[in-house]
């Protein structure tokens, strides 16, 4: 008998677009573009809240990667946004280096989330080589090379627009039916590494 349980939405849909829309107003931000105001607005809400309702979304449908990717971004803006206003209002304010060494901890949670989306797909591992990329430059700004920020914050529009570009690709490919935005396949093939190990044991024995 066919079952009849309607679908559930991709959670990551929500996900990409807060993380994206949040890190590319930031770096708009650290551009001189625009001031701190929507950066605290986005933070709490769309990239905090809303990344993190998201996440638990993807507790129920078993996804561990978007689990923590998106719940842990979601703290992450949460709690940028907490450090910026308690700065502002001088409540346990932190200096550039305490906010560094709040980067470095992000960066190295990133690198364990880059070595996993590298199996996903192409533009995941991609869009966590920017982010990987970002963190560090961010780290190097914040512990005497302040130059760097500029430089991040081009790479992290990039990372942006990279997640933007996935969350496009699943809207379009549910209503257009057909895969509109390719997101290429993982640069970590575990058949091919499987291949490679199983003839060199061959060649071995």
């Amino acid at each position: 008998m066919a079952s009849t349980q309607t679908p559930l939405a991709n959670p990551a849909v929500v996900g990409l677009a807060g993380f994206g829309l949040t890190t590319l107003i930031l770096q708009f931000h650290n551009l001189g573009l625009c001031s701190m105001g929507p950066v605290l607005a986005l933070g709490l809400i769309f990239g905090g809240l809303a990344q993190m309702i998201a996440g638990y979304q993807e507790f129920k449908v078993g996804n561990n990667f978007g689990y923590s990717a998106f719940v842990s971004y979601g703290s992450f803006w949460i709690s940028l946004a907490v450090i910026l206003l308690c700065n502002k209002f001088q409540v346990y304010p932190s200096n550039g280096t305490d906010l560094g060494y709040f980067l470095v901890g992000w960066t190295l949670y990133t690198l364990i989330m880059w070595v996993a989306a590298m199996r996903v797909h192409g533009a995941m591992a991609s869009t966590f080589t920017l982010l990987v990329a970002g963190f560090i430059l961010l780290d190097f700004a914040h512990f005497g090379f302040p130059a760097m920020t500029q430089v991040a914050a081009y790479v992290l529009i990039l990372c942006a627009l990279n997640a933007w570009y996935m969350m496009a690709h699943i809207i379009f490919k549910q209503v257009f039916g057909r895969d509109v935005l390719p997101v290429g396949k993982p640069w970590i093939d575990t058949k091919a590494v499987e291949s490679i190990s199983m003839q060199k044991l061959a060649a071995l024995s």
